[in-house]
């Protein structure tokens, strides 16, 4: 199972929307085949395995880090596969949560005589694929607040300087959550300080770029910025009706222009939330600025938080916080992490934890 959890893992946002899944088949003590979900529409972990395994699969044991799909999507039921190739038993981490599956494809392989046994390592399973179990069971995508900090909280100097408050390896480990989620978004004042790419940058081994999003609510983003530029796809989320001027503008830029309702001047995130829902987004990643941070806070919209937290001091009544907007009033009401994890990265330290639980409801 560890090896179909690590299969599964390399899968994370590669698979989206569907699940990030490993599998892996065993005859006599001996892998004979393994898998990993492939992008939609491919094969899904067990298929690749089973193709592997080929007439060795027959009487097998197969370890799968999600419960086997039983439905028609945009490929055939796995557990149709599972039974046609004659394996005998078969070991699942975790029932999925997709209302379509929920058990039944567990039973249906017991109804043909496979053993299966379900629970190992279960929780691990259930963290890959945390962002997957939200969308698939409420339709809106799981979101990650990310930021970086200096030991005072600051994250850019009062002349807006920000590069760079982290170290090398916080750096890297930040492009290893861009290659996990589907869409990075940002504000417009973060583009205006800092013009950033918004790419996985890791050395080319990321298979996709992820959906760049510009919360943009006045329809001010240059058309020199360099996100636009990049490969892959660009979305500017503006409030309310702008000039047919401003909206020709953004898309003669080469971006996608998506007028959403406007909230006290500003775009309603909960609103562009649940449309990237409706676009099969799974997973967010919303790296700032303050105010677009302090919008998903007051608006209960961030389920994970990642932090990272530098050596540094940079003080200054006018330097920039990570997180704006109304916040609480009394201490008691501030919302807390849980399940919090600190990992070291260089000098650096990640901070990691949730606000919301991840809906397995089965």
């Amino acid at each position: 199972m560890a090896l179909a959890l690590a299969l599964a893992q390399e899968a994370v946002g590669w698979a989206s929307p569907n699940p990030a899944v490993g599998a892996v088949i065993v005859k006599g003590g001996v892998v004979v085949g393994r898998g990993t979900t492939q992008p939609p529409g491919s094969a899904h972990a067990e298929v690749v395995a089973l193709r592997e395994a080929g007439e060795a699969a027959r009487g097998t044991t197969m370890y799968v880090s999600l419960e086997p799909c039983r439905h028609y999507g945009r490929t055939p039921p796995c557990t149709t596969a599972i039974i046609q190739a004659g394996v005998a038993e078969v070991h699942m981490a975790t029932l999925d949560p997709n209302p379509l599956v929920a058990g039944q494809g567990k039973r249906e392989l017991e109804a043909a005589g496979i053993v299966t046994h379900l629970g190992e390592r279960q929780a691990e399973a259930r963290r890959i694929n945390e962002a997957y179990a939200k969308y698939i069971t409420n339709g809106r995508p799981f979101v990650t607040a990310k930021f970086a900090v200096s030991l005072d909280g600051r994250i850019a100097t009062r002349t807006r300087e920000s590069k760079w408050i982290t170290g090398e390896a916080s750096r890297d480990y930040s492009q290893r959550l861009r290659r996990q989620v589907d869409a990075i978004m940002v504000g417009l004042n973060t583009v205006l300080a800092d013009d950033p790419q918004l790419t996985v940058r890791d050395g080319g081994s990321h298979r996709r770029q992820p959906l760049r999003v510009v919360v943009d609510s006045r329809g001010r983003l240059p058309p020199t910025a360099r996100l636009l530029r990049e490969p892959g796809h660009t979305l500017v989320a503006v409030a309310g009706s702008l000039a047919a001027s401003q909206l020709e503008t953004l898309r003669g830029a080469g971006a996608e222009v998506l007028v959403m309702p406007d909230k006290e001047g500003l775009v309603d995130v909960a609103a562009l939330v649940t449309t990237l829902g409706r676009r099969e987004v799974t997973h967010v990643l919303v790296e700032g600025g303050g105010t677009l941070l302090g919008s998903f806070f007051d608006a209960g919209l961030v389920d994970r938080v990642a932090a990272f937290l530098s050596p540094m001091i940079i003080g200054g009544s006018q330097a920039m916080s990570p997180v704006l907007g109304q916040g609480v009033a009394k201490i008691a009401e501030a919302p807390r992490l849980r399940d919090v994890a600190m990992e070291r990265l260089g000098d650096d330290f990640l901070i990691t934890g949730y606000l919301a639980p991840t809906p397995w409801s089965i």
